[in-house]
């Protein structure tokens, strides 16, 4: 049975940091992809960060390239998001989740954890 976890949201205030980490358990081989997306109050799903478990090779969106840093701790079975210079539009419950290929489009994404709530404040 495939289980992610998050943890580590809270509120912050903006200019802050925070570390998001996802225990792993279950996950097929096959899903190599793991991922970070998040949804705001009131607006879709979004993704914002994703990661090849063994290379370790990072993809970024846009709004958090530069700020953002997605990892893993191969034998912790442990995803990571370092987020620093949080901004207030960043706001959002944050999920983590498995593919079998790479892609940004939140269809793509097959498990998914419960999600953790991060609040910026202003």
């Amino acid at each position: 049975q495939v289980q992610l976890v998050e943890s580590g949201g809270g509120l912050v205030p903006s200019g802050g940091s925070l570390r998001l980490s996802c225990a792993l358990s279950g996950r097929p081989a096959m899903y190599y992809i793991m991922g970070w997306l998040r949804q705001a109050p009131g607006k879709e799903r979004e993704f914002v960060a994703r990661i090849r478990w063994s290379t370790g090779s990072p993809y970024y969106s846009d709004s958090v390239k530069g700020r953002f840093t997605i990892s893993r701790d191969n034998a912790n079975d442990t995803l990571y998001l370092q987020m620093n210079s949080l901004k207030p539009e960043d706001t959002a419950v944050y999920y983590c989740a498995a593919a079998r290929s790479p892609g940004t489009e939140v269809a793509h994404y097959d498990y998914w954890g419960r999600g953790t709530q991060v609040t910026v404040s202003s």
